[in-house]
């Protein structure tokens, strides 16, 4: 049942990575994109984007690694093509299919060629119905043929991270299958046991159900991200308050679990964000209420503002503020949603000066700030002269500073830890003042609300 050649279509991130993995899992691999420059990339044996180990995996697999702009070469020489393009989303919220309806038209051309059946594999995210009623028909009138007869088609989305795709791809905590019928699953699922390292569980279910199970767990996610920030919130009003100690202890409940339960600031990359506002707009056109989603996107929304307004009152308008972290996370040269480039450009508008740095996402902020804000080199240069310091990420590059470091920006420097991974480095050190987010300080008996609100309990 399992083939010893794969196709997959879409060398980006993920579609790359996965491309690299599974030859080094013994598969013999044909990547298909419309990118000229992928193409040659990978068949120079260089990687088309910039990923974790990628390079490295191509490097030991490059005979078994190959790319064509063609879809049918490669259709016609795999058992089983992976479509992993983008859909972006539109106006509404909803994930577009325009790429990957291209994509499946191609397929299906090719498979009118082909003699034998043909699993094809839809790994980008949609939602329900997309892949049974806007893909599954372009499949069937290219190639005169009948899926479940002459071909199959699952849904599959994988869930990972950028920075980690071969690591999460080949390791998942679980595998999600929304198989056309029985054939088209196991067929799968057997490419699948070949392919983990880990073995993990797989979940086999309708293709809708699929499609709403990919798109749910991350929308769920940001809730629980954003429960974790409204944490951090509560803390710092409350004398004393430490978000972490919270968050440590309720997530020692199984119930709840510690990951993704670190208040700081809110979420963002090219998933989250879009993911949980094409959720909301599913429930409404299905006539589902669904305040939580939206309740969670707006508040994720607000918070480079509410920072904004926090730092106007330690520093006014026109000073200079230094924001290290511009990437979505650590690790990542991503910029998409990204809050600390939100935060720039907020503090922009505000009239400070912003200068930026981030280990890896210089060039990609440079290209979305433009000229509003100054992206140096360097920690160091970034910090030199600034009033401000804004730690946006726990990324090792600001984890390692020193109170040394931001002794070159301005006397009695303030410095914003959204993250608190300096709080043992610049904690009441003279001529720092350190502001830990999510913990509260020793007010002063009149201003602490707490006590007035039960004073005449």
């Amino acid at each position: 049942m399992v083939g010893k050649t794969i196709s997959v279509v879409g060398l980006g991130k993920l579609g790359a990575s996965m491309a690299a993995a599974m030859a080094d899992r013994g598969f013999d691999v044909i990547g298909v994109d419309v990118s000229r420059a992928a193409v040659e990339n990978l068949n120079a044996g260089k990687a088309p984007v910039q990923e974790t180990t990628l390079q490295e995996y191509i490097d030991r697999n490059r005979q078994r690694l190959s790319a064509t702009l063609e879809h049918r070469d490669a259709v016609m020489k795999s058992d089983i093509t992976f479509v992993i393009v983008p859909t972006p989303s539109d106006k509404n919220g909803a994930f577009s299919i325009k790429y990957a309806a291209t994509a499946f038209r191609a397929i299906g051309k090719a498979l009118k060629e082909k003699k034998g059946y043909h699993t094809v594999v839809l790994t980008s995210t949609v939602l329900p119905g997309a892949t049974r009623y806007g893909l599954l028909p372009l499949l069937e009138q290219e190639s005169g043929k009948k899926c479940g007869k002459d071909f199959g088609l699952c849904y599959s989305p994988e869930f990972i991270a950028l920075g980690s795709v071969i690591r999460d791809f080949l390791n998942p905590d679980f595998l999600l299958v929304g198989e056309f019928d029985r054939k088209s699953g196991e067929t799968l699922e057997s490419y699948y046991e070949k392919i983990m390292e880990n073995h993990p569980p797989c979940k086999r279910m309708s293709i809708e159900n699929a499609e709403l199970a990919k798109v749910s767990l991350n929308s769920y996610v940001t809730m629980k991200i954003t429960f974790a920030n409204i944490l951090t919130e509560l803390c710092e009003k409350i004398p004393g308050g430490d978000v972490d100690a919270v968050s440590d202890a309720i997530g020692l409940d199984r119930r709840i679990g510690r990951k993704y339960l670190t208040g700081g600031l809110g979420f963002g990359g090219p998933c989250f964000p879009r993911d949980n506002v094409a959720v909301s707009f599913l429930a409404r056109e299905l006539g589902v209420r669904n305040e939580i989603a939206e309740a969670t996107d707006r508040f994720n929304r607000t918070i480079p503002a509410r920072f904004v307004e926090k730092i106007s009152r330690h520093i006014p308008s026109g000073s200079t503020v230094a924001v290290l972290g511009l990437s979505y996370k650590p690790y990542s040269c991503v910029v998409e949603e990204s809050q600390g480039i939100l935060l720039a450009q907020a503090l922009s508008k505000q009239n400070y000066t912003v200068t930026g740095y981030d280990p890896l996402a210089n060039d990609n902020a440079r290209h979305m700030l433009g000229d509003d804000i100054q992206i140096k080199e360097s920690v160091q240069d970034c910090i030199a002269g600034a009033d401000a310091v804004l730690i946006t990420t726990p990324d090792p590059a600001f984890t390692a500073l020193k109170l040394g470091d931001f002794r070159k920006g301005k006397e009695d420097m303030l410095v914003v830890d959204f993250w608190r991974v300096l709080a043992g480095e610049l904690s009441g050190k003279p001529g720092i003042r350190y502001v830990p987010v999510g913990q509260g300080s020793r007010i002063r008996d009149a201003e602490n609300v707490l006590e007035m609100m039960w004073r005449d309990a």
